[in-house]
C-alpha cells in the first residue's frame, strides 16, 4: 500500500476535526488498498452514504427557487451531484494526496482519476455525517459545493449531453438516437465502458466513462461536436 499524506491537515483544510479518526480512514481507502487484507475496511459503503446525503443537501438548497420548475431544478442538481464536478472539488481540497491506494494503483494515475477523487469526496461526506450529523454535512457542502452553482450554470454544466443531442437529432433528422456498448474493461470494482451512439446505422461518436451512463453521456458529447450541433 502506498503512503499517503497526514489527514490533519485535510481537517484543517475542511475545518472538520473527527471524533472517529478511523472512520476518516476509512473514508479515505481505496478498495485497491485492502485486497488481500480482510481486517481493512475500503470507502465504498461510506461512498454509497455519503451520495444519499449530498442528494438530500442539495435538493433542500435547490427547493428555494420557487419559480423553477422540477425539471430544471432536477438538471441544477445533477450538474452539483456530477462526477466531474466533485472530483474538482477534490482536487481544490487536495484529497488525493490523502487517499489510501495500492503503488500500483497510484503508479496507473490514481490520485487523479475523476472516478476515484469523486468516490472519496462522497465517501468524506458520508463519514462526517456518522461522525457529527447531518447539520455538518450540510456546512461542508455549502462551503465546497453548493456554492459553484452559479459557476456550474454559467458554464452550461446543467445541460444533459443526451437529452440535447436527442434534442437536435430528433429536429434534424426525425430519428430517435440510440447507444451501444462496444467493450468494457478492467477489474469489476473500476471498469471502462466505450459506447457509441448512432442515427439509424450510422455510427456518429463513441465516448469511454467508468459507468454505462457516463459512457453514453459522453458519446453523445462526442456527437454534439461531430454534427456541430452543440
Amino acid at each position: 500500500m502506498s503512503m499517503a499524506a497526514s489527514s490533519v491537515s485535510l481537517e484543517k483544510m475542511i475545518q472538520v476535526s473527527f471524533r472517529d479518526k478511523d472512520l476518516l480512514q476509512q473514508a479515505l481507502t481505496h478498495r485497491s488498498a485492502v485486497r488481500g487484507r480482510g481486517t481493512l475496511s475500503h470507502n465504498e459503503r461510506l461512498e454509497f452514504l455519503g451520495d444519499a446525503v449530498l442528494e438530500l443537501v442539495a435538493t433542500e438548497y435547490l427547493f428555494q427557487y420557487r419559480e423553477k420548475t422540477e425539471g430544471e431544478l432536477t438538471s441544477w442538481r445533477a450538474a452539483l451531484v456530477k462526477g466531474e464536478h466533485l472530483a474538482s472539488v477534490a482536487r481544490e481540497i487536495k484529497l488525493g494526496d490523502y487517499i489510501h491506494m495500492s503503488r500500483g494503483e497510484e503508479a496507473s494515475g490514481g490520485r487523479e482519476k475523476e472516478s476515484t477523487l469523486a468516490n472519496a469526496l462522497e465517501a468524506l461526506i458520508g463519514a462526517m455525517f456518522l461522525d457529527q450529523g447531518y447539520e455538518v454535512a450540510h456546512q461542508f457542502c455549502d462551503r465546497f459545493i453548493l456554492v459553484r452553482l452559479k459557476g456550474l450554470l454559467a458554464q452550461g454544466k446543467d445541460k444533459d449531453e443526451k437529452s440535447v443531442f436527442q434534442e437536435r437529432a430528433q429536429e434534424q433528422t426525425g430519428i430517435t438516437p440510440h447507444y451501444q456498448v462496444l467493450s468494457d474493461s478492467g477489474p469489476d470494482h473500476d471498469k471502462t465502458f466505450v459506447c457509441a451512439v448512432f442515427i439509424g446505422t450510422e455510427q456518429v461518436a463513441q465516448g469511454e466513462g467508468n459507468s454505462k451512463q457516463r459512457a453514453e453521456q459522453e458519446a453523445a458529447k462526442a456527437g454534439l461536436k461531430v454534427k456541430g450541433w452543440k
